[in-house]
């Protein structure tokens, strides 16, 4: 060897015992080549800095002795090809340890995986990248992989080195930017993190982005998991596959895990939440983000942790078991996910390998002021293939029947909360993030195409069009549309003194106008309930009985308005007190009367609605909906018709106003018995007991239009059916 070439050697066997090399693979481990006789000679090095003594122990128990070379480095040669080998080190005033030799195996990734990775197009990304308990060549053990291109050296940290990370540096995979390592006799649970040598020199501790598990926060670690979960649910996913969510019942129980009641893990919340979901009637439960995030405050929505579920719960395996439960009991599950924006946590993605990677680099789109979080970079392959594969994950992994896509809004538009001057347009001169457009389709598309019958909702508030319009006609592929404008003009028209309502009589109807513009639903979510808002209940004008009467009428019309539905936790039974996720709700209402009748209507709604196939079947069709109000116009009655596609008839009418209308005519789309199957003055619900003995009969004089003469309590909404095969009692004078 010339001095040139022993310099060299000294150089890289420098950074292999700093672990700073970036293909260590390249000199330790098992490397075969001829020798003078054309003989096949096998080189073994390995890493053993202070040891005694070091041999490569094959799988018949013979011995090789290696000696020290330099900086910590063994190395011996036997001829023949490769074998199998474990380390045996000797250090002073210890005993001789075996273990397995992380440089001796091959890559866990193929190039098909680097190819798609780099393409964004690998649709299991989280079985490429992470943290994987696995066999490889014969040998127990966790692979790990990671995407940081602009690293010069990677290294795993954890538990198994005392977080030293110099005995264990990946290998660079080449130009895909990923970063490999299989690390023996490394078990599950684990923790680890990834240290990552920038540009500049400096070290940066990062948690996996890939991780299926972390700590519980405050801590940071990622931890090594693996599912050893058995799913029951085989009969709720075939009927899902073959169900078409629009045309379904759908209401909605939005849930905060942590406050819904104190102390319960997700093994522990299956029970009572399934008796709870399933008295009060709702067909489906939504999980505020569960993903892994720093910070409770944030309610999950400023996620560290895309691929694991927060600990604070319990395991990954544990949340399957909840879900598992849920479907069991015929209830689905959604869950929110926040592709918009992530943390600036130094511990997590932001500016990830020393650089900006997943978010994009020009502030004016990587950064959102007002939320002090960063904004992913989604004309970046990679960063696009994470958060698709990130969708899909929840949706194979965890059995997930939807996704609600927090903040869509703020990814459609570059000028989003920006003041002028403080945005780049697009390419064409215009304010939509064409990126993030180009994003929300392919997530959704990929979604519907493997996971046919799930739902992705988009709480999307401007009137972007499309939203839900399929992908190959130009829309953003959504299901459902978050109907962001009916909320908020409703809930202001409900929180009016009834004596004021005649005159704003738009804010509950205008969304008629739209109702059928895109594939809605209706929320009163956890932002209508907290930072001063009130709870829905204190939201309502008048004394408790007022509130409570006003609460009824405008839950059965939000239950009757086209749409599906969704109530956020605490509202069913009255909460008082505004939302706080620091404690739980306040279930002592229930030993209260009244609370415990508007639970017990909420349940009563939800099962008539149900029932009553006009009120979901066509949802998204103008045709299945007609305004009602004459012969007379009241503008403190609102009442419309809902139709099914089989011929079946219901009537929704609401008086919002404070004083009971008797003899009221009103227009009803058929003659004959109209069935009052639901009343929201109802005694048994805490009202007083006013109606119309439960039906009303609509007759047509003189050739006009069936007209019913109906009494409509205040503040009150009846649900009319129209009976097919009327029987109208006779009264005999005789």
């Amino acid at each position: 060897m010339s001095y040139a070439e022993d310099v060299a050697a000294s150089t890289e066997w420098e950074a292999i015992a700093a672990g700073t090399h970036h293909d260590p693979h390249s000199v330790l481990g098992a490397h075969a080549r001829k020798d003078a006789a054309d003989r096949t000679v096998t080189v073994i090095r390995v890493r053993r800095p202070l040891a005694e003594r070091v041999a490569a122990v094959f799988g018949d128990g013979s011995r090789l002795e290696l000696a020290h070379v330099a900086h910590g480095i063994w190395e011996a040669q036997h001829v023949g090809p490769p074998l199998p080998y474990r380390v045996a080190t000797k250090y002073a005033d210890h005993e001789e340890t075996l273990s397995g030799d992380p440089y001796r195996h091959r890559p866990t990734l193929g190039d098909l995986d680097l190819h798609l990775i780099a393409e964004g197009r690998h649709e299991r990304l989280w079985e490429a990248l992470g943290a994987h308990p696995r066999t490889l060549d014969g040998e127990q053990g966790t692979s790990f992989a990671v995407w940081a291109p602009d690293a010069t050296a990677v290294r795993v940290v954890g538990d198994h080195d005392d977080w030293s990370g110099e005995a264990h540096a990946m290998r660079s995979m080449g130009v895909s930017g990923v970063w490999e390592l299989f690390i023996p006799e490394l078990p599950i649970g684990t923790r680890y993190k990834y240290q990552i040598r920038t540009r500049d020199g400096a070290w940066i501790l990062k948690a996996d982005p890939m991780a299926h598990a972390a700590e519980v926060p405050p801590n940071t670690a990622s931890v090594v998991t693996a599912s050893s979960y058995a799913w029951s649910d085989g009969a709720w996913m075939t009927r899902r596959a073959a169900t078409h969510a629009v045309a379904q019942p759908l209401s909605v129980y939005e849930v905060h895990v942590g406050s819904w009641r104190e102390g319960l893990g997700y093994r522990e919340l299956a029970t009572p939440l399934i008796q709870h979901v399933t008295e009060a009637g709702f067909t489906h439960v939504e999980f505020m983000p569960l993903a892994e995030h720093p910070f409770g405050g944030s309610w999950g929505y400023q996620v560290s942790g895309y691929y694991a579920p927060t600990s604070r719960f319990g395991s990954p395996d544990d949340l399957r078991y909840l879900i598992d439960r849920l479907h069991q009991a015929g209830i689905g599950v959604i869950m929110d996910w926040v592709p918009g924006h992530f943390p600036k946590d130094a511990f997590a993605l932001a500016r990830f390998d020393g650089q900006a990677l997943y978010e994009h680099p020009d502030p004016r789109r990587g950064e959102h002021q007002d939320w002090g979080t960063l904004i992913f970079d989604y004309g970046r392959p990679e960063v696009r293939g994470f958060l698709v594969a990130n969708a899909l994950y929840w949706l194979e992994e965890f059995h997930v029947d939807g996704l609600r896509v927090d903040a869509v809004a703020s990814m459609l538009y570059l000028d989003y909360s920006r003041a002028a001057g403080e945005w780049e347009p697009n390419i064409h001169g215009g304010r939509e993030n064409l990126e993030a457009i180009r994003f929300l389709q392919e997530v959704n598309a990929t979604a519907y195409r493997l996971h046919p019958g799930i739902m992705m909702i988009a709480e999307e508030s401007t009137s972007f069009p499309g939203v839900t319009a399929p992908t190959d006609h130009a829309g953003l592929g959504f299901g459902f549309k978050w109907n962001m404008g009916w909320m908020n003009d409703s809930l202001q028209y409900i929180a009016r003194d009834p004596m004021y309502r005649s005159h704003h009589e738009g804010e509950m109807t205008f969304s008629f106008v739209y109702a059928f513009g895109e594939n809605y639903l209706l929320p009163i979510s956890h932002d209508e309930v907290v930072h001063g808002k009130g709870s829905l209940l204190a939201k309502m004008p008048g004394d408790h009985w007022h509130k409570l009467a006003n609460t009824r009428a405008y839950l059965a019309y939000m239950w009757g308005h086209p749409g599906k539905k969704l109530l956020f936790m605490g509202q069913e039974f009255g909460q008082l007190a505004e939302w706080s996720e620091a404690r739980q709700l306040d279930w002592w209402l229930l030993d209260q009367p009244s609370h415990a009748q508007l639970q017990d209507f909420v349940g009563a709604l939800n099962r008539t609605y149900r029932s009553q196939a006009p009120l979901w079947e066509r949802d998204n069709e103008a045709s299945s909906f007609s305004r009602l109000g004459a012969p007379t116009w009241d503008p403190s009655v609102i009442a419309f018709e809902r139709r099914d596609a089989h011929g079946g008839r219901l009537v929704v009418v609401s008086n919002f106003a404070g004083t009971e209308l008797t003899a009221h005519p009103l227009e009803l789309p058929r003659e004959g018995v109209w069935q009052e199957v639901l009343n929201t003055d109802a005694a048994e619900y805490g009202g007083r007991g006013s109606g119309n003995l439960g039906m009303v009969y609509a007759g047509a004089a003189d050739g006009g239009r069936p007209t019913a003469t109906i009494t409509l309590p205040a503040l009150t909404t009846l649900w009319l059916r129209h009976q097919s095969d009327p029987h109208v009692p006779t009264v005999n004078h005789g």
